[in-house]
């Protein structure tokens, strides 16, 4: 089948015409002779990345991180196809699709044209004093499970379980990898309190910092009323 060719300053016309409020995604897939969805793949691509987003290029290259991140975003329900598409800049919500489908498979996820080094998905065996690190980490740094599983080569999986096991059975949910829990005698106390006092303190800076962060909002605020 035949695919019309729009030029960039058509896209650039039809985009400006929708976005001003003076035709609807309809009537300008009817001017075009498009479908509906390239006319919001246009609007989607312009928000995200200006006129540049109709400047042909052969290939662009996206990296593993960015892949990764927007794969995760997703999941964790930071938005929908479209809004990870334009937060990111990815032409097309069919790429997306495509790596959300292969990370959901183990697949690898690789920069584009790179080769590039393999986003772990499956995970790995770890100790109970990994898992009290990895928890810590994670409150510290605002429940960030992608940067966490980055940080101790862990899978994103294994980062959100183990901080989801110590906010529902505390520390001795941590103790293995089924969240069991064990009986008071299989562990010391002092392990315990140890454990419990380090994840403790990373959700007492966490919720100093946002304190301190609201604070400074507040007194913009107050500047600025």
């Amino acid at each position: 089948m035949y695919k019309r060719k729009i030029s960039a300053e058509d896209k650039i016309y039809a985009v400006n015409l929708y976005l001003n409020g003076k035709e609807s995604q309809h009537r300008i897939a009817s001017m075009f002779d498009v479908s509906v969805a390239s006319v919001q793949q246009w609007i989607r691509n312009y928000e995200s990345l200006g006129a540049n987003a109709f400047i042909v290029k052969k290939y662009k290259k996206y990296s593993k991180d960015l892949k990764q991140q927007a794969v995760l975003d997703y999941l964790v329900g930071r938005g929908s196809q479209d809004d990870i598409c334009k937060k990111y800049g990815i032409r097309s919500k069919a790429k997306l699709q495509i790596w959300i489908k292969k990370y959901n498979g183990y697949e690898e996820l690789k920069s584009s044209g790179t080769g590039g080094n393999a986003i772990m998905t499956k995970g790995r065996k770890t100790t109970f004093e990994e898992r009290v690190e990895i928890v810590q980490y994670c409150i510290a740094h605002n429940r960030n499970y992608a940067k966490t599983a980055e940080q101790y080569h862990v899978s994103y999986q294994q980062a959100r379980s183990y901080t989801v096991k110590y906010e529902t059975g505390g520390v001795e949910a941590l103790r293995d990898n089924h969240g069991k829990r064990k009986s008071p005698d299989e562990m010391n106390e002092l392990e315990k309190l140890r454990a419990e006092v380090k994840i403790l303190k990373a959700e007492k800076e966490r919720a100093e910092m946002e304190a301190s962060f609201l604070k400074k909002l507040d007194e913009i605020e107050k500047r600025r009323g």
